[in-house]
């Protein structure tokens, strides 16, 4: 029976591209358009199928990690890619907005994030063994998405060349403020110390983060202008002359966006300058991926423009200035890709086999969505007073910049 019920769902939702699925019985099945070359699919678990009927998301990640569903030349991006671009066509899968609304229905008690909840959600992911991101994150652990001004550029220019062009936003000043919410490893606030000689507190609720960072700042001679805080943003007091956030947005929750612009707004001098930089999505507010909720980023969720605004509008702060980043994360993320698998037996050392299948799946699902369904990066400036910023965005792209950047 689950095999029938399977099959009918495949067949209303593949109609790009196609794939060929063999069942545990032993039967083959196509699915999709003729003549395209299909991306062939094993199952050999019995069960499965009733698993993938009931749970389709959380199911198919599963299967991938056991090995109990394994993908020809482990071609986990082309599945990946034809599920994305056949769920979001438009022509509506109706099995798949029935699970789109039962996850609505529940999305603000999956992103009720208080300090307790947001610390143990910080845990789950930040606080793996710091080794695991040695073997795929560039050098300055730079854990969100890259600047690609030149497509060739390598994943460490990339990633430096996204500090300077959040720090050319930030208007920074030698002797300036700066509070950092979400300080990660330590990077950027020891590039905005180190390069443009301003005082930065960060915080995080990761210890193993906190530990890095902290002994990052005296490596370089800096514990005199970088203090890292093992605290939650919201018990910060004060103010400063510059806010920076950037991949941390994403762990809010919904259900504290006004708290979380407030705290950005009250910590702010009146003058004061604050760029917030997080995935986005292009479409309407919607879900978390319960596979994503349960294995990667509990209470993490991409927000829709939309709902930024609201909150940033309800907080009293002026948006002065807001850039889309389209395929710099799916960029991003094949590099990590890359890296990861060439670094993978190292990986496997530290935790196993499943573990490695699920991390490929992460970053492999992570990538597709930015390349097929309109995520994106939202860098968001804001001010309490519109005259904090100039008028124009000659600042960042200044007439002489060809000239100066062919002499230097």
């Amino acid at each position: 029976m689950w095999d029938r019920i399977l099959d009918r769902m495949l067949r209303d939702l593949f109609v790009i591209g196609a794939v060929e699925i063999t069942y545990p019985d032993g039967t083959t099945r196509r699915y999709g358009e003729n003549g395209e070359v299909p991306v062939r699919v094993t199952m050999t678990d019995p069960s499965l199928p009733r698993q993938l009927v009931l749970n389709t998301e959380i199911a198919l990640g599963e299967a991938y990690m056991d090995g109990r569903l394994t993908v020809a030349q482990d071609d986990v991006e082309g599945l990946l890619a034809l599920a994305v671009q056949n769920s979001h066509r438009k022509e509506k899968v109706w099995w798949r907005e029935i699970g789109q609304k039962a996850r609505r229905a529940r999305r603000r008690f999956d992103q009720w994030n208080p300090a307790y909840k947001a610390r143990q959600n910080v845990a789950h992911h930040y606080d793996l063994s710091g080794e695991l991101y040695d073997l795929f994150l560039d050098a300055d652990r730079q854990y969100s998405c890259a600047y690609f001004a030149d497509p060739e550029m390598t994943l460490e220019a990339a990633q430096d060349a996204k500090k300077h062009h959040i720090a050319g936003k930030l208007l920074l000043e030698p002797g300036m403020e700066v509070f950092e919410i979400g300080c990660g490893w330590g990077g950027m606030a020891l590039t905005l110390a180190r390069d443009y000689g301003v005082k930065v507190l960060g915080v995080t609720l990761s210890e193993e983060q906190h530990k890095i960072a902290t002994e990052r700042a005296a490596a370089a001679g800096l514990s005199d202008r970088v203090r890292f805080e093992l605290r939650d943003y919201r018990s910060v007091t004060g103010q400063f002359d510059r806010i920076v956030s950037i991949g941390m947005f994403e762990h809010v929750g919904v259900p504290h966006y006004r708290e979380y612009f407030e705290t950005v707004h009250d910590r702010l001098k009146d003058d004061g300058v604050a760029l917030i930089h997080t995935i986005g999505r292009s479409t309407p507010p919607g879900a978390t991926s319960p596979w994503i909720t349960k294995y990667i980023f509990p209470g993490g969720y991409v927000p829709a423009l939309s709902e930024m605004a609201a909150a940033v509008e309800k907080a009293g702060l002026y948006p002065t200035d807001i850039e889309v980043w389209r395929l710099h994360y799916a960029e991003t993320l094949r590099h990590w890709f890359n890296r990861f698998v060439a670094n993978e037996d190292m990986a496997r050392a530290l935790y196993d086999e499943r573990f490695c299948r699920m991390w490929r799946y992460y970053l492999k699902a992570c990538e597709v969505t930015f390349r097929h369904h309109g995520q994106c990066v939202f860098q968001y400036q804001m001010t309490r007073r519109q005259e904090a910023v100039p008028l124009t965005r000659d600042y960042l792209y200044p007439a002489d910049r060809p000239r100066r950047m062919a002499a230097e």
